[in-house]
C-alpha cells in the first residue's frame, strides 16, 4: 500500500499546471492533499476529468481557504469529515478514511501565523486530536497521521533553526505537541527510517529559498507504533515541483 500526501496550494492551479499526473502515475492507494482553496462545485468539467481516483473533500466555510481532499484506489469502510469539533471543523481541515482497522488521517494542521494570533488555536486542534487519536488507539485501530504539521519537530528539520526559534512553526511550544504524539503510541516513520537524513518538504517563495535549500520538513507521516513493523519506506519527493510544498510518500507492506 502507498499513501501520498501533499500540500498543493490550491487544487486549481496544480490540476492548471498538471502538477497531480505524477502522483496518479505513481498509483497511489490514497493522495491526500491540503490546502485545495477550493469547493468541489468550483472545479470545471476538464478539470475533474484530471482526477483520476474516487475523492471525498472537506472544504471550509471560508471561500478560497483551507481544505482537505483525499482520493483513494478501494472504496473506504468509513469516511468522516473532520473530528465532530465544530470549533475545527469550519475550517475543512481533516478527512478521515478507514480500510478495516486502518484509519488515515489526511490533515492541513492551522498555521500559527507570523504575529502568533492563531498559535493557541494550533494547540487546541493539536491537543483535541491527540485526544481522539487516544481512543481510536484503545479500541485496537491502527492509525497513519499524514499532511501539512506546519511544525518542524527537530532542528535537523529546518535549515536556520536557531533564527527560527521564535518563529510559528519552530516555537518551542509547538513542537512540544509534535513530541506528545511520539511519546502516546506514534513513530515519525520517516525520521525513523532516516535519523540523520536532512531534507525538507516546503520552501518559502521568496528568495529562491528553493533552489538554495532553504527550507523546512513540515509534511509527516505518523504511524502508530504497532503500524512501524509493516512501514517499508518513506520518500520525500524533493525534486517534484507545481507548489511550495514538495509530496511525500508512504510504502507499506
Amino acid at each position: 500500500m502507498n499513501i501520498i500526501t501533499w500540500n498543493v496550494n490550491g487544487i486549481r492551479a496544480a490540476l492548471g499546471k498538471n502538477a497531480l499526473t505524477w502522483a496518479f502515475e505513481r498509483e497511489p492507494d490514497a493522495l491526500c492533499l491540503q490546502e485545495v482553496k477550493a469547493r468541489p462545485e468550483q472545479l470545471d468539467e476538464e478539470q475533474v476529468a484530471q482526477l483520476k481516483l474516487p475523492y471525498s473533500w472537506n472544504a471550509a466555510e471560508r471561500p478560497g481557504y483551507s481544505g482537505v481532499m483525499t482520493l483513494y484506489k478501494n472504496q473506504p469502510d468509513e469516511i468522516q469529515l473532520g473530528m465532530q469539533d465544530l470549533e475545527f471543523d469550519v475550517e475543512g481541515r481533516i478527512i478521515q478514511t478507514r480500510w478495516g482497522n486502518l484509519r488515515l488521517f489526511n490533515i492541513y494542521f492551522p498555521n500559527g501565523q507570523r504575529g502568533h494570533d492563531r498559535v493557541d488555536y494550533k494547540l487546541r486542534f493539536y491537543a483535541r486530536l491527540l485526544e481522539l487519536c487516544q481512543s481510536l488507539h484503545a479500541k485496537g485501530e491502527l492509525i497513519v497521521i499524514t499532511g501539512d504539521f506546519n511544525t518542524s519537530h527537530m532542528p535537523i528539520d529546518l535549515k536556520n533553526p536557531k533564527a527560527n526559534e521564535k518563529t510559528s512553526g519552530f516555537m518551542p511550544e509547538e513542537r512540544e505537541w509534535v513530541q506528545k504524539y511520539l511519546d502516546n503510541g506514534f513513530i515519525d516513520a520517516y525520521r525513523r527510517l532516516y535519523p540523520e537524513r536532512v531534507q525538507y518538504t516546503w520552501w518559502t517563495y521568496r528568495l529562491n529559498a528553493r533552489a538554495r535549500g532553504i527550507g523546512w520538513r513540515l509534511d509527516y507521516f505518523l504511524v502508530s507504533e504497532a503500524l512501524m513493523p509493516k512501514v517499508k519506506d518513506v520518500i520525500i519527493h524533493d525534486d517534484v515541483m507545481g507548489s511550495d510544498h514538495c509530496p511525500v510518500e508512504l510504502i507499506l507492506v
